[in-house]
């Protein structure tokens, strides 16, 4: 049985990226110094989920501030007030428009839903000019490549950028956000293209905007997106990803009809009126079902036995092959790996899993589910967690 891990905290188990960062914007370290913390961050992250055994490995969740941000970098859309005169964004802009700088303030920053991570608001208005200007998403998908690894890259989708975006300040009130639809997709084709030519069968797009309650318009860019990128999509298969709440009635609609598209991810944890809509709505025939059972956003050990439970339920509907187990989130929004936590009461430890072991949950579960219940992992124990317990957040 399949298992796929949605995004990996960044910082590092012992806060590396942290002090790189910090390091580097003191100007105590180079460039290269920073780079090369990031690259054996993304290394260790990788090799860690192969040896796991998780067959849906993500790439370009990585990211030196946000993913939202990385996404404004890859359409060079950055305000007019940065000076930035075009070309591969570097560590100047990209830092400038996160944080500003001597001359010029940051762009805006605001909530990821409802997460204590933040994101960079995207500042857009008609005449925003964009170009592909960070390859991020490729480089670090052959990055992975040449690790031996083959990984799924992961790209905000182009309908959830927009709608978290804002209007540039003195814009019109009537200007539609959507209405530049048009004038980023041909991007998205360009990273699609290079990165079919660099090996990869799938892609996976967050669209957690559609967990919101979304207007007939709204919901209308994500099917015309879709379509306009289906030729483009062709030869890949196409994960759009969900997370963080329910997906209403008329979104999953919308989202299980979209052109070229091969799978849905849903959590599962906060979504449960959606599992109910998966029961009764199904899944077109020949689609995958990215079941995200294991919570992402809490420090607390996996209930097995019930999220088995929830996996066989689902059998019914798209089937075993077709079938993949799954985080509900990134599992950014936890803490790293326990075996750090030398302090802890052995028995308090045994009731928790922070993103190492949840990688292990996942593909414990997948292996279950495919029959092999010999996975020390599928003992009881955490079954004797207190409930209810504090939020990480």
């Amino acid at each position: 049985m399949a298992s796929h891990i949605v995004g990996y905290p960044r910082m590092g188990p012992k806060r590396e990226l942290k002090f790189a960062l910090e390091s580097f914007w003191d100007g105590k370290s180079s460039a290269e110094d920073l780079e090369k913390v990031a690259a054996d961050l993304r290394a260790s992250i990788w090799k860690q989920m192969s040896e796991a055994g998780i067959k849906y490995i993500p790439s370009n969740t990585f990211s030196y501030y946000d993913q939202v941000l990385d996404t404004t970098a890859m359409l060079g859309a950055v305000p007019d007030r940065y000076s930035w005169t075009g070309g591969e964004i570097g560590h100047s802009t990209y830092f400038s428009m996160a944080r500003g700088n001597a001359t010029v303030p940051a762009m805006e920053m605001t909530k990821w839903f409802d997460t204590n991570y933040h994101f960079i608001v995207p500042e857009l208005s008609p005449a925003t000019k964009f170009s592909y200007a960070s390859h991020k998403a490729v480089s670090e998908y052959k990055e992975a490549k040449a690790l031996g690894v083959d990984t799924v890259p992961v790209l905000v989708g182009p309908v959830s950028y927009l709608l978290l975006s804002k209007a540039a300040k003195g814009v019109e009130k009537s200007f539609s956000l959507l209405s530049l639809l048009d004038s980023i997709l041909p991007i998205y084709k360009e990273v699609l293209t290079e990165l079919k030519a660099a090996g990869a069968s799938w892609i996976q797009f967050d669209e957690p905007t559609l967990v919101k309650d979304l207007a007939a318009h709204e919901l209308a860019a994500f099917s015309s997106a879709y379509a306009a990128l289906e030729s483009a999509l062709s030869g890949l298969n196409v994960l759009i990803e969900t997370y963080f709440a329910d997906v209403p009635a008329e979104s999953y609609k919308t989202l299980t009809s979209l052109s070229g598209v091969t799978a849905y991810g849903f959590d599962l944890v906060r979504g449960t009126k959606t599992l109910e809509l998966i029961k009764s709505a199904g899944i077109p025939s020949g689609k995958y079902l990215f079941a995200g059972v294991v919570d992402g956003r809490n420090i607390w050990a996996d209930d097995l036995a019930a999220s088995l439970s929830t996996l066989q339920s689902l059998e019914a509907v798209v089937g075993k092959d077709k079938l993949v187990v799954s985080t509900s989130c990134s599992l950014m929004h936890t803490a790293v790996d326990l075996v750090n936590e030398t302090k802890l009461d052995s028995e308090i430890k045994s009731w928790l899993a922070f993103a190492a072991q949840k990688v292990v949950e996942v593909n414990a579960l997948g292996k279950a589910l495919a029959g092999q219940k010999d996975e020390p992992t599928m003992l009881p124990m955490p079954l004797l967690r207190p409930q209810g317990g504090p939020h990480p957040e």
